[in-house]
């Protein structure tokens, strides 16, 4: 089966969501599905030719190493997954944020969603070419990025850069052993509390991170803020647990199909399991 013979991709995933954990027989099988299909696009994505994401639009991304990562990775299943999450919401959410946008691909599929759109990228060579990649997709009104990451207050902090890995670079300390060789320099950090004015749908992948993001949002923000986030390790995951078990706050899992995780066990607890989603709503938004 091919993925040409497919159409309506990200509808499709939107609308079996309850099959998108990784243990699922679905996932299993639209896995190498799409993971050919995009190796078939290397020649497209090295010719920055435009990439069509069918209901999302053309999307020109040049091919990048980034390490042992390579664009290709970046068009993994999980990504395809938050993508159909983005277009089926495109007229729930207005004002996104990115961060930890890297390259910025979630940026240009949120912007080609139609949402405004501000991107958070602390690696000097990572925002370049997130810049060149706005400029050369025509996004920059629709998409505003800044060199800094995010925290719960604002300053200068030690970034780590993995050179076997660039997309697993963090703030220093966010991860607790670090491999391969590693390049330290201080980033502007801006504080979450300063970036959330109008802001209805967040994107957190901060690598380690990203607890520390989720505690430093003012309760009163949850009311009108979903975030999809990416739990870097088990302690996080029970960190995030703890610290949201009680209050407005709900989290459904892809884990468990995106349905609301009832105990620690049914967090992921890292990239391998997929991603969690935060917010006040009794169900998450899937529906057209």
């Amino acid at each position: 089966m091919s993925l040409v013979t497919l159409h309506h991709l990200f509808d499709f995933l939107a609308d079996h969501h309850a099959e998108h954990a990784r243990s699922s027989v679905f996932y299993k099988f639209l896995d190498p599905i799409t993971k050919d299909h995009f190796s078939n696009l290397k020649d497209a994505f090295i010719g920055q030719r435009p990439v069509v994401l069918d209901g999302i639009g053309e999307i020109t991304f040049p091919y990048q190493k980034l390490g042992s990562i390579d664009t290709l990775d970046m068009f993994g299943l999980d990504e395809l997954i938050i993508f159909s999450f983005y277009m089926r919401n495109r007229n729930r959410y207005k004002k996104a944020i990115d961060i930890g946008a890297n390259l910025g691909l979630h940026s240009l599929v949120l912007a080609q969603c139609g949402y405004s759109v501000v991107s958070y990228e602390p690696d000097p060579i990572h925002y370049q070419k997130l810049q060149d990649n706005l400029k050369l997709n025509g996004a920059e009104k629709s998409c505003i990025a800044h060199q800094a990451a995010i925290s719960a207050s604002a300053g200068r902090m030690e970034f780590t850069r993995v050179l076997g890995n660039t997309t697993g670079s963090h703030l220093s300390g966010a991860k607790a052993n670090p491999y391969g060789d590693l390049e330290r320099f201080d980033v502007d950090v801006f504080d979450i509390k300063n970036v959330l004015d109008d802001v209805t749908l967040a994107k957190i992948d901060a690598e380690g991170h990203e607890v520390v993001i989720l505690n430093g949002i003012p309760m009163e923000r949850w009311a009108h803020l979903d975030v999809m986030v990416e739990i870097g390790t088990p302690e996080n995951a029970k960190a995030l647990f703890e610290n949201f078990q009680e209050g407005p706050v709900h989290i459904f899992s892809q884990k468990k199909g995106w349905a609301r995780a009832h105990k620690l066990d049914d967090l992921p607890t890292s990239y391998r399991e997929g991603s969690a989603f935060l917010t006040c709503k009794d169900t998450m938004p899937w529906s057209r």
